[in-house]
């Protein structure tokens, strides 16, 4: 329900002003403007505009007319409004009578009331329904503000992106013309408005800010921000021609708390939205969802697409999921389209078209610097699939990760398709290992000695077996001098008996050695 308090509190007293209201009034449901002789035009819950009442004859009879009918108020201007017969009127036929101050223009009311209207009735709708998102509409909500302040408006979110624009943005400047373009306010016209200290002002919280024209040709700019429960919501933007009246100025802000209801319940959609995306990628990503089902909801194309997942960890996991939540605003910004994300078991999935879309977020993640409050961020990608293989795709990625989190392979980022030799040796090797492999023939007598004497015999047979007839590359490896790796196989050979001219041999100890250091 909604009520004619609520409308007059959403507009504010710089434009009603409240005479009369009803303990028990209609709810309002529309605005109408009176025409003489027509009452058949009214309706239960009406808003009635009296525009063409110049009389206080006229204005009690459409106050008495407006109450027959069930109207939910009456909205008139000084001094009709305040005269005694007709406040004893609106009295007498208990119905709600509103005035209108005086400088303001009757069809920005009207925009204005309807605007409102939406926002309330989206806002009772949400609560019906257990909170889901209404349908107003920010731009239109841009139009009314921009008549009411008699300017071309911008609504921006805290991030300078513009969310609507009003009419007549051909009026402006080439500054408000590249924020429209390029949905946010360009780096060289922010750099300026945050030296005049404009944004440090919006964060204070003042009713209006005042920015006179620069010296580059940027005109005037009013500036209102939007809050909500001490929340900084975003900010509304007027080019103007210069200095505001302090009446013009308050309309403006009045109409802050209005577009501020519409940013909540925006946020609120898409937060809606987001988590219900994030549970079905989650299902995507497990195999239960089908393929059809996965491009209509999520919006992917049927092109091959890359699971990748990402790994962040702020140190004493207290804050894991604000970290990665950042981490996902960060390899969004310069990637084009935000990549389709979820949350499970701890690690951060997206899901990324191959090619032109996995090549951005791969520059992205390996841009990234490493986090304050713990390690850099690792990432692993699967390779590309159809659409119903994206479950296999992250199956690869969680293996791939696997290797960057045991070191098996060097970077911060490593993709299924290029670390096949490493896959393949961790694979075999994880097989030798449950096969005990390595506890067959002299290979363990040497580990035992090294252990004892600390000889590193293990490792040097490893690097001549990985560089055969080749001492020097091997020696390089183990950063010692080839004859020093010469008498250390010498010593090695007197300790245990090994044919390494049997290419039998040499096989069955480089699958011992390599479980040993892949598994």
């Amino acid at each position: 329900m909604v009520s004619v308090r609520s409308v007059v509190d959403r507009v504010g007293p710089t434009l009603l002003h409240a005479l009369q209201v009803p303990e028990e009034s209609p709810a309002v449901g529309d605005v109408v403007i009176a025409e003489p002789g027509s009452p058949a035009t009214l309706a239960a819950g009406d808003l009635v505009l009296g525009v063409a009442i110049t009389e206080t004859s006229e204005a009690a009879e459409l106050v008495r007319l407006s109450a027959s009918k069930g109207a939910a108020a009456v909205l008139l201007k000084p001094p009709l409004a305040a005269k005694p017969s007709v406040k004893r009127a609106a009295k007498t036929a208990e119905i709600a009578l509103i005035e209108v101050r005086s400088a303001t223009s009757w069809a920005q009311l009207v925009w204005l009331l309807r605007t409102v209207l939406d926002a309330l009735a989206d806002e009772s709708d949400a609560l019906e329904d257990g909170g889901g998102p209404g349908s107003g509409d920010l731009f239109r909500l841009a139009d009314a503000v921009a008549s009411v302040v008699d300017a071309p408006v911008t609504i921006e979110d805290t991030n300078s992106r513009v969310l609507a624009y009003s009419a007549r943005q051909d009026l402006t400047d080439s500054a408000r013309v590249s924020t429209i373009m390029g949905r946010r306010i360009p780096d060289d016209v922010l750099a300026r408005f945050r030296s005049r200290g404009v944004f440090r002002e919006l964060s204070r919280g003042r009713q209006t800010i005042f920015v006179p024209a620069q010296r580059d040709g940027t005109l005037p700019r009013l500036i209102v921000p939007i809050r909500m429960g001490g929340e900084l919501l975003g900010s509304m933007w007027a080019v103007v021609a210069g200095p505001v009246s302090d009446e013009r100025a308050a309309a403006f802000a009045d109409a802050a708390p209005v577009v501020a209801l519409h940013l909540l319940r925006r946020r609120a959609h898409t937060d809606s939205q987001r988590r219900v995306s994030a549970e079905l990628l989650r299902a995507v990503l497990e195999g239960k969802v089908s393929p059809r089902k996965a491009i209509a909801e999520l919006d992917l194309s049927e092109e091959p697409h890359r699971v990748v997942v990402i790994e962040v960890s702020g140190g004493d996991g207290r804050d894991d999921e604000g970290l990665r939540l950042a981490l996902l605003e960060r390899i969004s910004q310069g990637v084009g389209r935000r990549p389709m994300a979820t949350e499970l078991g701890g690690l951060l999935y997206a899901v990324v078209p191959d090619g032109d879309g996995w090549d951005e977020l791969r520059a992205a993640l390996e841009a990234l610097p490493a986090s304050r409050r713990g390690g850099t961020p690792r990432a692993a990608a699967g390779s590309a699939c159809e659409i119903g293989e994206l479950a296999t795709s992250r199956i690869q990625a969680d293996e791939a990760l696997g290797l960057l989190r045991a070191r098996l392979v060097p970077g911060r980022v490593v993709v299924f398709d290029e670390a096949w030799t490493a896959l393949s040796l961790h694979r075999g090797a994880t097989v030798a290992s449950t096969a005990k492999v390595a506890e067959l023939g002299p290979l363990g007598l040497l580990r035992t000695h090294d252990e004892t004497h600390e000889t590193g015999y293990v490792d040097t047979l490893y690097q001549w077996l990985r560089h055969p007839g080749n001492p020097r590359a091997a020696a390089k490896e183990l950063r010692i001098h080839p004859n020093t790796l010469r008498y250390r196989m010498r010593r090695l050979l007197d300790l245990v008996p090994l044919d390494l001219d049997d290419p039998d041999v040499r096989l069955a100890l480089t699958t011992q050695l390599v479980s040993l250091r892949w598994s």
